[in-house]
């Protein structure tokens, strides 16, 4: 009964995603105004990812072993920010302001005793993870450019020194904050399976607007500092399956599942896997070299470059999913995607139209804001 009234509710006020973040950060810094120093000078990404966050929880009511990962991971990531367990209280009291304001007559007494009871589980898990995983790591890692390689005129590569051990599973991911954007925080997969070097690698394309994805390929050198928030992410492989995998990659996408790839090298000799790596442009295809290196030393790795809007390219053309499908159905099959939030929602759309189960899919989408 209380998720049925939250998501009733919910429905309600989701249209109004703007205003309510809006309202909700208003509220928050006028009640807690020490609280705005841990938040970057605009605003309007943040709002995007407070309204992503609410989003995720509403809908993982439903799944409570996918809510409880989801919420140990913003609890441990939180603690980059500066966020304590002392601030719960004025970000629950300015949550449900903003969302009782925009809920208009569907916020009743039943439903707003339903927000406070699941605010409240939602602050003790944050808070318990916050406090976990404070045993063992630190609030953030800094982390030393060790080498910078421009790949395209819009694409680099980038090797990290964490200056501590950074424990991570291939295919996931991490946000990063630069020097140039204080508490500017924009999310990256690292595109290396972990090793005992403790170096992370990065594949970064510099989009318009984009701050840190721009500081990044233009004016990241050898010896910058950056910061680095806690891995996570759940675009892994399942050991336990003996399944056949398909990797499809858009763009600086490759990263994470290139990682997959080199982690798998490691133990698997049996589960095929086919990598379909998808750009542009043929000078986008920036990693095809390392990619052939690795088929070439294992026999159960094939990789099929693809371009969609260059037709005087030689090999497959078309966008990765479409030039994936052509290869074959892949029902049988575990599948992981990525790349831009579009090209992610795009592609599982198509596989879900030929008959691939969303159960065999995994994928990670925070957004193309970088």
């Amino acid at each position: 009964m209380e998720r049925e009234l939250i998501k009733e509710s919910f429905a309600v006020v989701e249209p109004q995603a703007d205003r309510v973040a809006a309202y909700f950060y208003a509220r928050l810094f006028i009640e807690a105004p020490e609280l705005r120093q841990l938040f970057p000078p605009a605003m309007d990404i943040q709002r995007d990812r407070l309204f992503g966050a609410v989003v995720q929880i509403v809908q993982g009511a439903d799944q409570p072993e996918f809510l409880d990962w989801f919420l140990h991971g913003l609890g441990r990531d939180h603690r980059k920010f500066g966020v304590k367990a002392a601030h719960y209280e004025a970000l629950g009291r300015a949550l449900l302001s903003a969302i009782a304001r925009y809920a208009g007559d569907a916020w009743t007494p039943q439903v707003e005793a339903a927000w406070v009871a699941a605010y409240a589980r939602v602050a003790r898990t944050m808070i318990t993870a916050a406090r976990e995983a404070a045993l063992d790591t630190p609030d953030w890692w800094l982390a030393e450019v060790v080498s910078h390689e421009l790949r395209a005129p819009d694409i680099a590569v980038l090797r990290l020194r964490p200056d501590a051990p950074f424990p991570y599973v291939a295919g996931q991911y991490c946000s990063i904050e630069t020097p140039w954007w204080p508490r500017v925080w924009r999310s990256y997969s690292m595109a290396n399976a972990p090793g005992e070097d403790n170096l992370i690698e990065l594949h970064v394309r510099k989009i318009d607007a984009g701050w840190v994805s721009t500081s990044l390929v233009r004016s990241a050198r050898p010896g910058d500092v950056v910061r680095l928030g806690h891995p996570t992410g759940t675009m892994t492989v399942d050991r336990s399956s003996d399944r056949d995998v398909v990797l499809i990659a858009g763009g600086t996408g490759l990263a994470p599942l290139r990682a997959v790839v080199q982690d798998m090298a490691r133990w698997n000799w049996y589960r095929r896997v086919h990598l379909f790596v998808g750009a542009r442009r043929a000078d986008e295809l920036y990693d095809m070299a390392a990619l052939a290196r690795l088929a070439g030393q294992h026999e159960w790795l094939t990789v099929i470059p693809a371009v969609s809007q260059d037709p005087r390219y030689p090999g497959e053309q078309g966008l990765v999913v479409d030039v994936a499908l052509r290869h074959g159905e892949w029902r049988e099959h575990d599948v992981l995607v990525s790349g831009s939030a579009r090209m992610v929602r795009g592609s599982i759309d198509r596989l879900l139209t030929c008959g691939v189960s969303l159960g065999r899919i995994r994928f990670d989408s925070f957004g193309d804001l970088r």
